[in-house]
Parts: structure tokens; C-alpha cells; sequence
């Protein structure tokens, strides 16, 4: 079988010559023509009347194939056949029947395979006026633009115009910039996309509404799925020392620009950054009610246990820890040597216990605990959201070190990260901590170390790490 492309090539190829030939032989006979014209009496004024003969033809020609070449295509064949049913869309007037008559260049022809497309997510600001969104889905349709998905995000003046959009791999984002410029866009954002973004934006809330509810650690993960790329931080009402930091927020929360604030159900204020991409009145609302839900529901953590049985013989359990636990957390504060909290905390011992219930907050990162079967606790380990990044931490109890526990708690905080979608862990700790270094190469991930007045910052890439199989009664309980 000959592919398309080919096909395109060969054709083309062939009209070429024929056309050259063509030429040659109209040169020939005009040639001919005119010598045997030219010595008439009256071969001049022939000469000219040919001439306004061919001018007039010509112009027939062109306006006949730019009739034929603007034809509406046959009904029912739209853009909108594809990821929005045809429906109105808001705030545009009805622009829908002029949406499905310029589609068809995009679907004509044979339909490119999937490695000759790219994905690409683009936000363009237009009038809020009948056929803004038409112009805007001819400019696509002339690229062979396919529009997989499209939300609308009215504002006070113009609607934001967000699209997911299936585009010949050949063609560049500054081109596609362009042409939507050149159709009426504005402040036009555009960045690839992938198959993760298929899923429609009401299924999508509706998943990350339901993972909320079932565990508050979930938020802060929740909002940045939501809101795309950005950057979220959590300021608890009162500092680690004890003192009130100061910060509060509105009922209602915050809007400006790039930055968005909203009161966090746990005290204190979530603070959410995305400098390149302005939020729209509707992405505050979203947010807003997430955080809402996450208030209504109150505090909550999964409870799951999983047993587990060291080389030595003994069963140890490895649960979700939260607040709850604080009282268990400090007993195994006192039982820990100096060495082990200073290598912890990396500050004086005696403030270790202040670190305790941010670390235990389900709002911060997810904490997991390790319980001997008297139930005494002897290991804490901790995922922490840092902004954009997340950090891990391990601390184990003195007599239960060297057994296994912390490489064991480190890949099941590894595997959560991998879950949470993060592309990365560090781990702060110092230079003669061995164990630590030891756990962290134990993952098999490449790794990045830094070392600066012996702090030792260790960063393991999860790019492709597969997500850790557990067996099936951990699954069950999770």
C-alpha cells in the first residue's frame, strides 16, 4: 500500500511537469501565432484582442476557484462533532453553526496518524461578540487544527478561550500563536498537552472531588491538578514556635491576577501562584468550592494497616499517621538518642517536639507510621509538599535501626509521590549520615547529590518510576 504521504508527493510531482510542459508548448504556439499573425495588416489589433481574451479568462478562472474552495461542507461533518456534541457555547452568541462550516479542511484528506500529531493546551483571550470563535476556529481549521475539548472562562470584558488541541507534529507553537493573533486572540498561552488531558473537565473535578473527600492530604494535590502548573503554600495560623503568624484571609478568599488566596480549613491561609498565567473568576470558583468540600468534611485520614514481618522475625504494622498520633510521636522523641534527632532535625534537639504537629498535619504531606505489635510507635516517615517540589524524611528509633524499617517506609513514600504525579524527592540530611544515603540508593532512581557546609541534599528524578505493586489486601485497605 502507498501511504499518504506519498500519495501527496507523487501527484504533486506529476502536476509540476505537466504544467512545465503546458507552458512550453503555450510559448511554442504563441510564437507560431504571432509570426503568422504579426505581418497581417491588421495583426496588431488581433495581437491585442487575444491579449484582453486571455486577461478576461483569467480572471474567471480565479473567481471561480475561490467560489468553489470557500463551499460549506456537507452537514452534520462540524468541529464540534468531536468532544462537545455540537452544543451552544457560552458566552460566544450561537457560533456553533459557523463553527461546523469551517471545519472541513481540518478533517479533509486522509487522517494523520497518531506520531505525525502533538497535543498542546492553548488559552486565547477573545470579544465576547457572535463569530469571535468562529474566526478563531477557521484560523485552526487552515493549520489542519483538530479541537479536541474547549472551556470558556467568562470575564467582565472578553471571554478566555481554553482548548485542547490535536495539531500536526511539523507545526510550531509560534505559529500557531500567530494565526490565532491574526483571528483576534490575545494574550494567547499555549504548552503541550498529553493524553492525561483527554478526559473532560467535569469528569476530571469530579475525580479530584472524590479523592479530597476521601483524604484531607489530598487538597493541596487536588488545587494544583485543578489549576495547572503553579505553586501552592500553606501557612498555618500559628508558627512552629507557638507564635501566630499574622496571616488571615477573607471568607470569601482572594483574588489578584496570579496569585490567589483562600482561607484554609485547618487554620491559616492557602496561597496559590501561577505567574504566567493569569487565574479567571472561574478557576477562583473551582477552587474555592474544593476547599469548601475539604471544610465541610473536617478532619480525616484513610485507615489502613499493613503487617509486615522484619528478617529477624519480628511483625511490624505501617499505617497512615495524623495529629492523632502526636502523644506516641513524642514518647518515641524521648527514647530517640541526640545523634539521632540532630541528624532528624538538623537544629537544637530540645525544638524537635515543635516540629511534631505540623508534620502530623494531613495538610502539609502524608506521614506514615511504623507500630510494633504492642502498639508502642518506632518509626515516622514523612512526604512533604514544598511549593513545587516535595521533600522526604525518615526518623527511626534507635533499637529498631539497621532492620530494614527506613528503606522500607522510604519506597512506600516514594511509591505516594509517584501517585501524587510529583517528578521528584529530596531528602535534606548530613554527609556522615549513612543510613540515609543508604535507603536513597537503595531505590534503583537516579539520584543528584548536593553538598554545602555538610548538609547533604539528595534528589531522586521519578520521571518513568513505575508506581510500586502492592498486594492485594494493602490495596484493599487503602
Amino acid at each position: 500500500m502507498t501511504s499518504a504521504k506519498t500519495a501527496r508527493r507523487s501527484h504533486h510531482w506529476r502536476r509540476d511537469v505537466t504544467e512545465l510542459a503546458a507552458l512550453f508548448t503555450a510559448v511554442a504556439v504563441a510564437d507560431a501565432i504571432a509570426n503568422l499573425i504579426g505581418h497581417q495588416p491588421d495583426g496588431p489589433y488581433l495581437l491585442i484582442a487575444s491579449a484582453v481574451a486571455l486577461a478576461v479568462t483569467a480572471a474567471f478562472h480565479t473567481w471561480w476557484a475561490r467560489r468553489h474552495s470557500h463551499a460549506p461542507p456537507p452537514t452534520g461533518t462540524g468541529l464540534l462533532a468531536e468532544g462537545d456534541g455540537g452544543s451552544t457555547v457560552p458566552g460566544h452568541g450561537t457560533d456553533v453553526a459557523a463553527i461546523a462550516a469551517v471545519d472541513m479542511p481540518a478533517a479533509a484528506g486522509p487522517t494523520p496518524s497518531p506520531e505525525d500529531t502533538t497535543l498542546w493546551r492553548m488559552r486565547t483571550t477573545v470579544r465576547d461578540t457572535p463569530g469571535s470563535l468562529a474566526a478563531l476556529c477557521s484560523a485552526l481549521a487552515r493549520h489542519r487544527v483538530d479541537i479536541l475539548t474547549l472551556q470558556t472562562h467568562p470575564l467582565a470584558r472578553g471571554t478566555v478561550d481554553e482548548f485542547l488541541l490535536r495539531a500536526p507534529a511539523p507545526l510550531q507553537a509560534q505559529q500557531l500563536s500567530r494565526a490565532i493573533s491574526a483571528a483576534g486572540g490575545s494574550s494567547t498561552w499555549i504548552e503541550r498537552a498529553d493524553t492525561h488531558d483527554l478526559v473532560d473537565a467535569p469528569t476530571r473535578v469530579l475525580g479530584l472531588a472524590t479523592r479530597t473527600a476521601l483524604d484531607a492530604a489530598e487538597l493541596p494535590l487536588a488545587l494544583r491538578q485543578l489549576l495547572g502548573r503553579c505553586t501552592i503554600h500553606s501557612l498555618p495560623a500559628v508558627s512552629i514556635t507557638g507564635r501566630a503568624t499574622g496571616e488571615t484571609v477573607p471568607v470569601e478568599g482572594v483574588l489578584e491576577e496570579t496569585v490567589m488566596r483562600l482561607r484554609d480549613p485547618s487554620g491559616g491561609a492557602i496561597t496559590i501562584e501561577r505567574p504566567g498565567l493569569p487565574f479567571t473568576p472561574t478557576e477562583f470558583a473551582r477552587a474555592r468550592a474544593l476547599v469548601e468540600l475539604d471544610a465541610r468534611l473536617g478532619p480525616r485520614v484513610p485507615r489502613s494497616e499493613h503487617v509486615l514481618t522484619l528478617p529477624e522475625g519480628n511483625d511490624i504494622t505501617v499505617r497512615r499517621a495524623d495529629r492523632g498520633d502526636l502523644g506516641a510521636a513524642r514518647a518515641m522523641h524521648d527514647r530517640c538518642s541526640e545523634q539521632t534527632l540532630r541528624l532528624r532535625y538538623h537544629g537544637p534537639v530540645h525544638d524537635a517536639d515543635r516540629y511534631l504537629d505540623h508534620l502530623l498535619s494531613p495538610r502539609f504531606g502524608r506521614t506514615l507510621a511504623v507500630q510494633t505489635a504492642s502498639g508502642r510507635l518506632v518509626a515516622l516517615g514523612h512526604l512533604l509538599w514544598d511549593g513545587d517540589e516535595t521533600e522526604v524524611a525518615l526518623l527511626v528509633e534507635d533499637d529498631w535501626q539497621r532492620r530494614g524499617i527506613g528503606s522500607e517506609l522510604l519506597s512506600r513514600l516514594v511509591t505516594l509521590a509517584v501517585e501524587a504525579g510529583c517528578d521528584s524527592v529530596y531528602a535534606v540530611t548530613q554527609s556522615s549520615n549513612t543510613g540515609m544515603v543508604a535507603a536513597m540508593r537503595a531505590l534503583s532512581l537516579p539520584l543528584d547529590y548536593q553538598i554545602e557546609e555538610g548538609t547533604l541534599v539528595i534528589t531522586a528524578r521519578l520521571d518513568a518510576t513505575p508506581v510500586r505493586s502492592l498486594p492485594p489486601y494493602e490495596q484493599a485497605g487503602r
